[in-house]
């Protein structure tokens, strides 16, 4: 038996748990050694996954969008320690909100500039939404209605009027630092982003089923977003479908593209085969050496201490494999890619070419479960 078909018992042993359905698309220099689609896209219709079902990729975007600021790098438009202001000047003066011993706030000019590079390493200071923080709160206000009546440099600006949470380039903290790197995308190539991805990596690509708006032709193909309760039990979740409509503007660096697990494999495969597929070029081998780095240090890898990432550290805009007998794992030093809110999750190896594409559709999306026994079974099996 091909040991690549363990891979089947195991999503199928996650569909007990969880999502109606699954697919995963593993490739070793060029060769796919695994495929399946497994379950339902949508239970009520019995409509199954199919390789060209359609998934909100959600973070799975960031990926995308680091590698397309880093092509605008190669040509000399920005070096990574250049202060943000320089070419999104609304960053320029940033004030940082700080909290004595007893939490007492106040406002106070940072330490210095937010750098180009704090966006892709998420140590700029800025925050999701939430409610932890003042900067959070503020984030969360205007998150609340981004999608609706911005574009991305409009999200900028208002995000860049909000004190950061702390002086850049002192801590790590997930948040919208990759929707501030989408608005410079924009402003270096003169493009809006998608426009500046379908050109530069879609279409070379031949990522047909890759944007951030679902088409009427296509809607049949979107994948039902599942939430699962605590019994494990599934409802419809389309709450959080407005970004993709026709006509809205916002296409989030941070969370917005819809793609299938043949697209993204393209991209994938493009990355750990030293940036090129089939003669479509994306970055340099040197480029993805330096993405694939861990750039933090300190207090910032510790602030990075999600469970499912021991181990890791976390380079231009992904996680970096540096220890695996920290995390218990048996990938390559030097695995990178990241995961989607709703749990599809990209691994991308260059030292053996290879690249993982896992797709589902459920929140919460069980990850620290999921993600990691996906990758010690396909690494157990090459």
């Amino acid at each position: 038996m091909n040991r690549m078909q363990r891979l089947t018992a195991l999503l199928n042993s996650f569909m007990e748990k969880g999502p109606a359905g699954c697919a995963c698309t593993v490739v070793q220099r060029g060769e796919v050694l695994y495929q399946e689609n497994l379950g339902y896209a949508d239970l009520a219709k019995k409509k199954e996954i199919s390789p060209d079902t359609i998934y909100r990729i959600y973070s799975m975007t960031k990926v995308i969008t680091c590698t397309a600021a880093l092509m605008l790098y190669e040509k000399g438009l920005y070096q990574l320690n250049d202060p943000l202001e320089e070419y999104l000047p609304e960053f320029k003066n940033p004030l940082v909100h700080r909290y004595n011993e007893v939490g007492d706030m106040t406002v106070s000019p940072a330490a210095s500039s937010i750098r180009v590079k704090d966006l892709f390493t998420m140590t700029s200071g800025l925050t999701y939404g939430g409610i932890g923080t003042e900067t959070e709160r503020k984030t969360r206000a205007i998150m609340e209605h981004a999608a609706a009546t911005m574009n991305m440099r409009e999200l900028s600006r208002q995000l860049a009027a909000i004190p950061l949470a702390f002086d850049p380039g002192t801590h790590w903290k997930y948040g919208t630092s990759h929707d501030v790197l989408a608005a410079l995308i924009e402003v270096l190539s003169g493009q809006t982003v998608e426009a500046f991805l379908k050109k530069q990596i879609f279409e070379p690509l031949g990522m047909i089923d890759t944007s951030f708006r679902i088409p009427g032709d296509k809607r049949d193909r979107l994948c039902v977003m599942y939430d699962r309760s605590e019994d494990g039990s599934l409802t419809v979740n389309d709450r959080m479908d407005g970004p993709y409509q026709p006509g809205c503007q916002y296409e989030s660096g941070g969370g917005g593209l819809l793609s299938t697990t043949g697209d993204y494999s393209r991209f994938a495969q493009a990355l750990a085969r030293g940036g090129e597929l089939e003669g479509a070029k994306l970055l340099s081998r040197k480029t993805i050496d330096l993405m694939r780095t861990n750039h933090l240090s300190g207090q910032q890898l510790e602030d990075f201490n999600w469970p499912q990432m021991s181990g890791y550290g976390y380079g231009l805009g992904v996680r970096v494999l540096m220890d695996p007998a920290a995390g218990g794992n048996n990938g390559t030093i030097g695995e990178f890619g990241w995961a989607g809110l709703a749990g599809s999750y990209t691994l991308i190896d260059p030292q053996e070419e290879l690249s993982v594409v896992y797709m589902q559709q459920m929140l919460p999306s069980l990850e620290p479960y999921i993600h990691p026994r996906l990758r010690s079974v396909i690494y157990g099996a090459l």
